[in-house]
C-alpha cells in the first residue's frame, strides 16, 4: 500500500539529497516526490513510498535531521485526487469534453472512486506536440483526450510515443487530420468523448476501450 509524508525543510542546497539518502539507507523505495517552495526560507517535500510498516517511526527518525523543521503523514495522491483525465485542444471542444467527463466522474466519485479532470485549451501543432509529450511526466494519467477540429503532423508522433512508452490511452474527437487514425478511440460527440474517457479508467464502469474498433 502506498504511504506518504510531507516534510517542511530549510531551503538550502543538498536538502533533498539528504532526505532521499536517509530514506534509501533504510531500504525504502521512493515512488513519487514533489518539491515546492513555501517561502524564501522554507520548502516542502511530498514523498510517496511502498512497503513501509511503520510510517510514524520513519517520521520520528526524519525529524532528527537538522534540515527538517516539521513532518506529517499524508494520504497518497491516488487516494486524494485519483486517476487523471487530461483534455487538450480548442477551447470550445475542450469545454464540451470536460462537461461530459466531469458529469460522468461525479457519478463514479459518489460511489467511492477518485477521478479528476485536467484541461488545457491550446492550439497549434508545435504547442500541442510539446504538451502531449509532457503528459508522460504527469503522475496518475489514465487517458488523454484530444479535442479539436484538425490535428496531425508531429502531433501523431507524440501520441504514438505516449501510447507505446507509457501505456496512456488516447481518445480523439472525430476531426480532420491523421490524429484520429492513431487514437485508441474516436468519438464524434465531445460530451460523449468525456464520458468514455472516464469510463475507461473507472473501476465501477464496465467498459473496455480496446474492444471498440469503430468511430462512436
Amino acid at each position: 500500500m502506498t504511504k506518504a509524508i510531507t516534510l517542511k525543510t530549510i531551503d538550502k542546497p543538498g536538502v533533498l539529497r539528504e532526505i532521499t539518502d536517509f530514506i534509501a539507507n533504510k531500504g525504502i523505495n521512493i515512488t513519487y516526490t514533489h518539491l515546492y517552495m513555501e517561502s524564501n526560507d522554507y520548502a516542502s517535500t511530498y514523498i510517496e513510498f511502498d512497503d513501509v510498516d511503520n510510517v510514524d517511526s520513519l517520521v520520528e527518525d526524519l525529524l532528527k535531521l537538522p534540515e527538517i523543521v516539521a513532518a506529517k503523514t499524508d494520504s497518497s495522491m491516488s487516494e486524494i485526487w485519483g486517476k487523471r483525465i487530461i483534455i487538450i485542444g480548442g477551447g470550445a471542444q475542450v469545454s464540451q469534453v470536460a462537461l461530459g467527463a466531469i458529469t460522468e466522474a461525479d457519478r463514479h466519485n459518489l460511489r467511492g472512486e477518485r477521478i479528476s479532470i485536467d484541461t488545457l485549451p491550446l492550439v497549434g501543432e508545435e504547442k500541442l506536440s510539446q504538451v502531449i509529450e509532457a503528459v508522460s511526466s504527469l503522475p496518475r494519467v489514465g487517458v488523454l483526450v484530444l479535442a479539436g477540429s484538425i490535428m496531425g503532423g508531429s502531433i501523431v508522433d507524440s501520441i504514438d510515443k505516449l501510447k507505446e512508452d507509457y501505456g496512456i490511452k488516447v481518445i480523439s474527437l472525430n476531426m480532420v487530420g491523421s490524429v484520429r487514425d492513431h487514437a485508441d478511440l474516436v468519438v464524434t460527440d465531445p460530451v460523449q468523448a468525456g464520458v468514455m474517457a472516464v469510463m475507461t479508467v473507472a473501476k465501477t464502469a464496465k467498459f473496455d476501450i480496446d474492444r471498440v474498433d469503430e468511430v462512436l
